[in-house]
């Protein structure tokens, strides 16, 4: 996928489900449930227990078929070996600059995290194709997203933490291009259960919200 196209699906489905779980199994278990649901694209943590092992077997069995991100990167190198591993997208909890330029040099998106609005400003002229808003509930949720698009309306952002079912369709309408959905969509205690279905059902949910808000905003 070339990168334009990468960030075209993301815009599209406009969720980006954030997998952080205890176990690699678990990891692609979870994945497998959301992708179940219609979900076609999905953020492993590197904090997952052999995470780019999880992301070879998860590239090797989706092909084509889902689009792959790594999480939680902290620098270039780690970058790097993501996307060997198969990743085709990259997320980072804070701004570092030398990650974004390994991820220009093999033409893939990268969405580092930034908060205020200086750091979302240093963010996207270093390169950011979409900014990644962390961790967004603390500073006001959609309210926040709102406020930063007024003097920042060609930012792309993309919020993290505190995105719900309640709450995805107000930062859309805000102004966000896609939002992150951690534990509200794969969560610990789901998990120890087993009951990978209902991360199914919930990712069903999810583009739900993002379709019904989507409409409302062209009505």
């Amino acid at each position: 996928m070339t990168k334009q196209t990468i960030l075209s699906t993301i815009r599209e489905i406009g969720l980006v489900p954030v997998v952080r779980t205890t176990s690699a199994d678990s990891a692609f278990k979870a994945i497998e449930a959301i992708y179940e649901g219609g979900v076609l694209t999905a953020e492993v943590t590197m904090t997952v227990p052999g995470a780019l092992r999880v992301l070879e077997k998860l590239a090797d069995h989706f092909g084509d078929r889902m689009l792959l991100g790594a999480g939680t990167v902290l620098d270039p190198e780690t970058c790097r070996a993501c996307m060997l591993a198969g990743a085709q997208f990259f997320v980072t909890p804070a701004l570092n600059f030398k990650t974004i330029e390994m991820a220009h040099r093999y033409s893939k998106p990268i969405m580092p995290g930034a908060l205020t609005p200086t750091e979302v400003l240093a963010a996207w002229d270093a390169g950011a194709d979409l900014v990644k808003i962390f961790p967004c509930d603390n500073v006001g949720g959609p309210k926040y997203i709102k406020a930063l698009k007024g003097p920042f309306p060609q930012i792309e952002m993309i919020p993290t933490g505190g995105v719900s079912l309640t709450t995805a369709g107000d930062f859309l309408k805000a102004g966000a291009s896609a939002v992150a959905v951690g534990g509200e969509l794969v969560d610990g205690k789901t998990i120890k259960e087993g009951n990978y279905p209902i991360f199914t059902e919930r990712a069903k949910r999810f583009l739900d919200v993002v379709k019904t808000a989507r409409a409302e905003m062209k009505g």
